[in-house]
């Protein structure tokens, strides 16, 4: 159940990023690094994640199903 918790609050890190990166890139016009910082932030949680789940996954931690 934990690692259920951990993926879905990753996943919302990811979008709020990806939604702080648009916002930063419509508000900004280029005046600062914000958006470059929030986009660079949704790539290394999103990278992280993945490395999280095959983790889970080696150490029988996670197991997934066949559907």
């Amino acid at each position: 159940m934990t690692s259920k918790i951990l993926i879905v609050v990753f996943l919302i890190a990811i979008v709020w990023n990806l939604g702080a990166g648009l916002y930063y890139m419509m508000t900004d016009k280029g005046g600062s690094d914000k958006t470059v910082k929030a986009l660079t932030r949704r790539i290394a949680l999103s990278v992280l994640l993945i490395i999280l789940i095959i983790i889970g996954m080696a150490t029988g931690y996670i197991q997934p199903h066949g559907l």
